[in-house]
């Protein structure tokens, strides 16, 4: 029963071990010779109690198949089958550990633990890792199940349909911008909740340190017994018999040893137990923990126990990123309701943005009207415009625009240069319609040779070329590649 009841508590088999093992537990297990003994926990013995209808009360046969490999006789294996497949299946044949119900309540937990996120079956246990919402986040574009990729930031992945097609990922959505918002939505939805989570901890506490003392005293009074049987075999031998009365001698011994090694380790057991003390502080904020927990979240809640807060209120998160700066989400609760967010997300540049044209056009209005960059920015922030990598308009955004559409506030600001008989790289560029950007990479990859020249009005030196129309040709022919570079002395 401790088994089981362990298991609802930590929800792991893993961390079950561990429990046990701390606690320096045993589990009862027969040797080849169907002799019992009692050893040290394993996972493989834990899941096969977890596991064993038996434990449920319920008779079971057909739980595994043979499965042939080759062709060969030897070539098989046996194959564990869903309880639908069982060919018999009868239950309150035994005193049960656990009801039918708690049992298939913890089948399901074992399968949602192991951790299928490419196949879209299950969660997973929740990990260290920095994504929140591993294991429940499903893409909106296709359904499947995303994965968690750590690469370049924290990033949902949804790769399912190229494994299966090859085709191009589907989605890739940053992780940290939902993250953010899907717990906020949490925290929304669980601070009208009064619990005492300070009162509920120190009774599972209680009960669990309990249920140990029982166990360690059940233990010790096996090995009681079998320190007692092992001295009345030794008294009863004859002494004639002196391999028999060896072997049974060493019987006594070890056995004495581990009644001892028990007995301080119940010892031990008990100095541990102690009532549980927090400080003040921390105990209030435990008192009433569905308003207290923001507070709480980012200082004494470890990674694992986020996730495990949020999988108790969230079934599943779908993500859409139907426009390039926008995350349409649908967060699916427990229970069938709903909440749908948009949920903006950096972006590379302006123009990415879907409301760009909307947001410069308001910007030159505004320019236009006398007002300076700085309340610019204010108002379109609290219009909610933002700049593409961050959640409000910065300074430079919007002085950028407005230098791009020419409105200019004073001369220490980028003005454009007349310079008699000569032509800027921004001329040049507005009149071919050719990138300043492409002309200033090809002067500085040595295709178009000009030597900048410095002027007394001007701080830094400018790259001229003649204000003819060959120029103009000639960087049309090195843009359509009929010449490999240009040269102007």
């Amino acid at each position: 029963m401790l088994i089981f009841d362990t298991f609802l508590r930590v929800k792991s088999a893993n961390k079950t071990v561990r429990y046990f093992n701390e606690k320096e537990l045993r589990l009862p297990r027969y040797d080849r010779f169907r002799e019992l003994h009692w050893r040290k926990p394993t996972v493989a013995a834990i899941l096969s109690t977890l596991k064993n209808p038996a434990y449920a009360g319920a008779f079971a046969y057909g739980r595994s198949r043979v499965v042939r490999n080759g062709p060969s006789p030897t070539d098989k294996s046996m194959k564990k089958v869903s309880q639908q497949e069982w060919k018999v299946l009868v239950r309150d044949k035994y005193p049960a550990y656990v009801n039918w119900e708690t049992f298939e309540k913890i089948q399901s937990m074992l399968k949602d633990n192991y951790a299928e996120y490419d196949r879209n079956k299950t969660r997973g246990v929740p990990r260290p890792g920095e994504a929140l919402l591993h294991g429940i986040v499903y893409c909106g574009e296709c359904g499947h199940k995303m994965v968690v990729q750590y690469k370049k930031g924290t990033q949902y992945l949804c790769n399912y349909v190229r494994q299966q097609y090859g085709t191009p990922v589907c989605q890739r959505i940053p992780g940290n911008p939902v993250d953010i918002e899907v717990v906020e939505k949490f925290f929304q939805v669980i601070s009208p909740i009064e619990l005492d989570a300070y009162s509920k901890a120190i009774a599972l506490q209680t009960q669990a340190d309990a249920s140990i003392q029982k166990a360690h005293l059940q233990q010790l009074e096996r090995l009681r017994y079998q320190v007692k049987l092992a001295e009345r075999q030794f008294n009863q031998v004859d002494p004639d018999n002196r391999l028999v009365a060896s072997e049974l001698e060493k019987r006594w011994e070890n056995t004495l040893r581990e009644l001892r090694h028990a007995e301080e380790s119940f010892a031990q057991q008990k100095e541990k137990i102690a009532v549980i003390s927090l400080p003040e502080e921390l105990r209030l904020a435990f008192i009433d923990v569905g308003k207290n927990l923001p507070a709480l979240w980012n200082k004494t809640v470890s990674q694992q126990q986020k996730k495990a807060f949020l999988r108790c209120l969230i079934d599943k998160v779908v993500i859409h990123r139907s426009e390039s700066d926008i995350v349409h989400t649908r967060i699916v609760w427990k229970g069938g309701e709903t909440t749908t967010i948009k949920i903006p997300v950096a972006v590379g540049s302006l123009s990415q943005l879907s409301f760009a044209k909307e947001m410069e056009d308001k910007i030159v209005e505004l320019s236009q009207s006398g007002r300076d960059d700085k309340e610019i920015a204010e108002h379109l922030t609290n219009n909610g415009f933002r700049s593409p990598m961050g959640c409000e308009v910065l300074l430079n955004t919007v002085k950028s625009i407005r230098l791009k559409r020419r409105i200019l506030k004073n001369r220490a600001q980028s003005h454009p240069r007349f310079i008699t008989g000569f032509l800027t790289i921004s001329q040049v560029a507005q009149i071919t319609n050719i990138s300043a950007h492409w002309i200033y990479d090809r002067i500085h990859n040595g295709q178009i040779k000009v030597i900048p020249t410095y002027l007394p009005q001007y701080k830094k030196g400018l790259y001229l070329f003649p204000d003819n129309e060959e120029t103009i040709n000639m960087f049309h022919g090195l843009k359509n590649g009929n010449f490999q570079n240009l040269r102007f002395s």
